[in-house]
Order: C-alpha cells, then sequence, then structure tokens
C-alpha cells in the first residue's frame, strides 16, 4: 500500500525522502508510474508551501518549482521559454506538468529540461543549495532533494531556438528534441539534446564547432559532423538508438539553418 503525507514546508517534506518516497508535485509523471504498479513506490510526499511565482531578479528570471507550463506560457517574464512550454503535452498536461517535475523526467520526456540545460540555469534546492543544471542532471537520480525553484538568464533576442521532433503532433513524445542558445553578445554556444540519452545532454563538440564559425550552410557543416558525439540515445518504442543518430543531425541542421523552430 501507499502512504501519502503532507507537509507544510519544501524542507520539511526534504526529511522524509527515501529511496522508496517519491515528491508529488503536478503528478503527470508520479500518477502514471502509480498506476502501472511500478516498484519501489512506498511513500508519497507533498507540500502545501507555494512555489508557482515567476519573477525576474537581476539579470535572471527565477521560475518555481511548482509553476506549470500553463504559468511559464502565460507569464511575461518566460516568454523565450513559452514555445517549449507548448510542446509539452496537450493542454491537460500543460495545465499540472511543473517546471521542478520535468527535471526528474525520463527519456524521452523532459523537452522543457533540454531548454533550461541549453540555457545553462541554475538549480535551486529546499536545503538553500543550488548546483547548475549539467550538475544536477549528472547526479539526478542518486539524490534525495526537492527543487524549489530555477534561475535562468535569458537569452538574447533571436540567439535561443527550440525544435521537437514527435510522431504524433502536437503532444507526442519526442523521438528527439534540440536547444540551441548561438554565441553572441559574450555569451557562449549550447546545444543541448532531450531524448539521445538517459538525461538530456551537451553536444559539446558541436558546440565548440559553432562557435568559431558563421550561420549558413557551408558554415555549420563542421558542427553537423559531430552533432552526436558524446551522446547516448536508446532504442525504445518511438525510434531505435540506430534512428536517433541518423536524423539528429538533419533537425540540427534544419534548427540553425531557421527551416524548423
Amino acid at each position: 500500500m501507499i502512504t501519502v503525507e503532507t507537509f507544510n514546508t519544501h524542507r520539511e517534506a526534504s526529511s522524509a525522502l527515501n529511496d522508496r518516497t517519491r515528491f508529488l508535485a503536478g503528478g503527470t509523471l508520479l500518477m502514471r508510474d502509480v498506476n502501472y504498479a511500478v516498484p519501489g513506490i512506498e511513500h508519497i510526499v507533498r507540500s502545501l508551501e507555494p512555489l508557482r511565482t515567476i519573477r525576474s531578479e537581476g539579470d535572471s528570471v527565477f521560475i518555481g518549482a511548482a509553476a506549470t507550463m500553463l504559468d511559464v506560457i502565460n507569464a511575461r517574464e518566460t516568454a523565450f521559454l513559452a514555445p517549449v512550454s507548448r510542446a509539452v503535452g496537450g493542454p491537460a498536461i500543460r495545465n499540472m506538468a511543473t517546471v521542478g517535475g520535468n527535471l526528474f523526467a525520463p527519456s524521452p520526456f523532459g523537452d522543457f529540461t533540454t531548454a533550461l540545460l541549453a540555457l545553462d540555469a541554475t538549480i535551486h534546492f529546499a536545503d538553500g543549495r543550488q548546483e547548475e543544471i549539467e550538475t544536477f542532471l549528472a547526479q539526478r537520480d542518486s539524490g534525495r532533494r526537492i527543487v524549489t525553484a530555477i534561475s535562468v538568464a535569458p537569452p538574447l533576442s533571436g540567439s535561443f531556438l527550440f525544435s521537437k521532433i514527435s510522431r504524433t503532433k502536437p503532444k507526442g513524445p519526442a523521438i528527439l528534441s534540440i536547444a540551441v542558445r548561438l554565441p553572441s553578445g559574450g555569451q557562449e554556444a549550447r546545444i543541448a539534446f532531450g531524448a539521445m540519452g538517459p538525461t538530456p545532454l551537451r553536444a559539446k563538440a558541436a558546440e565548440a564547432a559553432l562557435s568559431r564559425t558563421r550561420i549558413d550552410e557551408q558554415g555549420i557543416a563542421p558542427v553537423i559532423a559531430v552533432a552526436t558525439e558524446g551522446l547516448a540515445p536508446a532504442d525504445d518504442a518511438l525510434a531505435s538508438q540506430w534512428y536517433r543518430r541518423q536524423v539528429a543531425p538533419v533537425h540540427l541542421k534544419r534548427l540553425l539553418l531557421g527551416g524548423q523552430r
């Protein structure tokens, strides 16, 4: 039997976490696992602390972990992330799915996290600590911490690109997703892929090539040539790892040249 416990704050809820405990936010992923009787879930904790605020602070935008995809779409501060949120599920999912929950979404889900990775987001925890998103993703499944907020610096106008490739549009799971921050105004190039590994991953060889070239068909050829280096796609019901490796460079090229946004 699964027990559910409610706490007043996220810090209190953190104290109850263990290997067989899950934190309930929007529930779009957790309740699916519960309904399918995924083993290892014995205790669910949740918090009454409201964490849906989206605000600008200095050079960054802070997004509460409980903010939903719909909140992101509606907030002026996160207009640059609205196209990403619209790619997450259908209206019912976007009304429930949270930004914090998406950080823990298994492949092929996690499109929003792919975008945050390309934007060098920072993850904030209930214990007051914070961590760069790449570090967080590398050890995501080994820790038991509750995320309270995400902070991200808005990209310069026209420098952020996103694409989701799915067999079922507009709300199907991704064959792959791509987020790119073009090098501009002192910001370094970033290329992140979703559904090309157990978590979203950066294509660092492609980033290095993008940092020293111009954006045209000839200029991005070196970028496309190394697009999948360091990635680790898997076989699943949507696509084989071979197929993902074949189509990822094609879709990255389309995105960079403006053929698909």
